[in-house]
């Protein structure tokens, strides 16, 4: 297990012992090769000395990415490059080694993907700077990944990399052909996979130099909140962000990035005290959308901006639920339902009730609606009388909440306005 003196590389066994656990605790869909987490560890030992031999040798040339395409909430496609497994392995080898001497480099307020930071760390500042600053500027990177310059990229990699392999192989890793669904393979010439295990941590040393340290450099008195490449600035007039705009399109052209013309915008914070009017009085912020709520305190109800769960995150729910069709499973029971689906409501539960928790009573009405169905077709005492399923239903929720994450939620809607699915 030590290191071996004749390699031209040192990495230890141990070291690609350690990146296959997690690769194996993150799951994920095999690659162009179809093996699965399963199928690798089936033949785990030979495997893994295979990635550490070559690896080792300077020989590991990483096999092309598989793409697939998913739908985005705009109703775009986002194009997803899926490594094998072996060299999600062989990538996190990299990572383990890359990752300890840039991560205290890091900007304080760059969340995405890194330790002891989340999503609702930087929703919640973003909140909190709402409240102070009047104006944001709504920042959207056009096809940010996919547009990355490799060239900056290996200048950032090579002032952070200590050995000569780090930067070897994470320059063939951006330069891995892409594999499409019939196999047609496509040259890289520019940006990072999504869905590659190195690829947060090389976007995030990108924006580190092209943004963060730029606006630390040239603006320290503005603050800003960064998950990848969503990114918020606060400013205290509307002519400032106008400002800041320009000089942020005009920083990131020369990084070879480019703001999206439509989805970059400025937005007056309006709120009870705030009372101009502007084009944009609302933004959205991982899945949050930001705008003039009521709120209420030990002095009263007032207006603040505040952020809850977006209308396309919503929307987004909704239609998975549909996709359950809940209603037809008659042949399970509650509690088997509730194995089956509550692990995805909690989830949801949990992020997106972080803030203003009220906003998920009607979320989850296509959900009751559909249990109030499946009570209707199991139970031949409630056929077709869906108003004493819902009573009975109604009843369940109160005696046993830990069911279903949603019925937990502390203010609750007539179960008589739920939406069917």
């Amino acid at each position: 297990m030590d290191k071996p003196k004749q390699k031209g590389h040192e990495i230890s066994k141990m070291e690609v012992m350690e990146a296959w656990k997690r690769v194996k605790a993150n799951r994920g869909a095999a690659g162009i090769d179809d093996e699965s987490i399963k199928d690798f560890e089936g033949n785990l030992k030979d495997n893994l000395y295979k990635i550490w031999n070559r690896m080792t040798s300077g020989s590991y040339f990483p096999p092309p990415v598989k793409t697939v395409e998913i739908p985005k909430a705009d109703g775009g496609k986002r194009k997803l490059g899926i490594p094998t497994v072996g060299d999600r392995v062989a990538q996190m080898v990299a990572k383990m080694q890359l990752e300890p001497r840039v991560e205290p480099k890091f900007h304080p307020d760059s969340y995405g993907y890194r330790p002891d930071k989340s999503a609702h760390d930087a929703v919640g500042q973003a909140r909190q700077r709402c409240w102070s600053y009047d104006w944001v500027l709504d920042l959207d990177i056009k096809g940010f990944f996919d547009n990355i310059p490799h060239d900056l990229m290996m200048k950032a990699v090579r002032k952070h990399a200590r050995e000569k392999w780090e930067v070897l192989y994470i320059e063939r890793w951006l330069k891995a052909p892409a594999q499409d669904e019939q196999g047609n393979l496509t040259v890289r010439e520019k940006g990072t996979p999504q869905g590659g295990v190195i690829s947060p941590l090389l976007a995030n040393l990108f924006l580190h130099y092209a943004f963060d340290r730029w606006m630390d450099e040239h603006h320290p008195e503005t603050p800003f909140e960064r998950y990848a490449d969503d990114i918020i600035v606060h400013g205290r007039n509307q002519a400032q962000m106008q400002r800041m705009k320009e000089e942020i399109a005009q920083r990131l052209a020369e990084c070879g990035l480019e703001l999206h013309p439509e989805k970059t915008k400025i937005v007056y914070c309006r709120d009870g005290k705030r009372r101009k009017e502007h084009e944009h009085e609302k933004f959205t912020f991982l899945g949050f959308e930001f705008r003039a709520r009521e709120a209420k305190s030990s002095l009263g109800r007032f207006v603040n901006f505040l952020p809850a769960i977006s209308e396309k995150a919503i929307k987004m729910i909704r239609e998975e639920i549909r996709t359950w069709k809940v209603h037809l499973r008659s042949d399970k029971s509650l509690e088997e339902l509730s194995r089956m689906y509550n692990p995805i409501v909690r989830g949801w539960v949990q992020y997106y009730g972080r803030y203003y928790r009220s906003r998920l009573d009607w979320v989850f009405a296509p959900l009751e609606g559909a249990l109030i169905r499946w009570a209707c077709r199991k139970y031949k005492k409630l056929h077709r009388r869906q108003g004493r399923a819902q009573h009975w239903l109604r009843r369940i929720s109160l005696r046993a909440q830990n069911l279903f994450a949603h019925w937990q939620i502390a203010v609750k809607k007539p179960v008589s306005s739920m939406g069917a699915v």
